[in-house]
C-alpha cells in the first residue's frame, strides 16, 4: 500500500486535523493558522505507544518525556489514575491510556516512559499531568494528505478517544485530551 493512497473505508480527516492545529496552536502559543487564515499545511505531532495502541498528539502539547518510576499512590483513585510523579516542584497525576480506555491492563516497567503534557482545559486543576507510555514518543509530520478517519460515525469510541485515525501506514488513536483532564479532575475529587 503506497503511502498517498488510504484504505477504501477512510477519508480525510479535516475536523482531527483542525483539533491538533488548535491544540498545537493554544499549547504552544503561536496561532493555529497562517497569516492568510487558511490552516497551516503540515503540523508537527507525535505518536505515542501506550498499551493497546499508539495515540496522535500535538508535539506542542508535550512538555518533557521522563523515565519511569513508580509514582506515588492515591488512595481511592480508580485503576488508570496510577498514582502522583513530583516534576519541577509539581505533584502531577499520572495515568495509565490504555487502562482508562479500556483497551489493555498498563503496567509501568523496565522500558516505560513518561510524558508529561500540558494541559489544554482553562477548568483543569493542574497546569500538566503525565500520561505512561511504552517508550520513547515518535516525532512525525501531520499533512492533510496525510491524515485519513478510520472510525465511523456511529462507532462507539473507548472513553478518551474522540477518532481512530490513520497517519500514513500509521493506525492511531486521537484522545479527547479535554476529557481525559476532566475524568483526572473528577477521580482526584472523589480520591481527596
Amino acid at each position: 500500500m503506497s503511502n498517498s493512497i488510504p484504505d477504501n473505508d477512510a477519508e480525510p480527516v479535516d475536523g482531527a486535523q483542525d483539533d491538533i492545529a488548535r491544540a498545537d496552536g493554544a499549547a504552544s502559543g503561536d496561532g493555529a493558522t497562517s497569516n492568510d487564515g487558511a490552516p497551516p499545511i503540515d503540523i508537527r505531532g507525535v505518536l505515542v505507544q501506550v498499551a493497546g495502541a499508539r495515540l496522535l498528539l500535538p508535539n506542542a502539547t508535550i512538555a518533557e518525556v521522563l523515565s519511569y518510576a513508580p509514582p506515588a499512590p492515591i488512595a481511592g483513585a480508580p485503576r488508570w489514575l496510577l498514582g502522583q510523579i513530583r516534576w519541577r516542584g509539581w505533584n502531577l497525576p499520572m495515568i495509565a491510556f490504555g487502562e482508562l480506555s479500556g483497551l489493555a491492563r498498563e503496567p509501568g516497567g523496565l522500558g516505560s516512559k513518561v510524558v508529561v503534557l500540558k494541559a489544554l482545559s482553562a477548568a483543569s486543576r493542574l497546569p500538566y499531568f503525565a500520561m505512561l507510555t511504552q517508550g520513547f514518543p515518535r516525532l512525525v509530520t501531520v499533512s492533510a494528505s496525510g491524515l485519513y478517519l478510520q472510525s465511523r460515525e456511529d462507532e462507539v469510541m473507548p472513553l478518551g478517544v474522540q477518532a481512530r485515525v490513520r497517519l500514513n501506514d500509521d493506525a492511531a488513536l486521537l484522545p479527547d485530551l479535554e476529557a481525559v483532564e476532566a475524568m483526572i479532575g473528577e477521580a482526584l475529587a472523589q480520591a481527596a
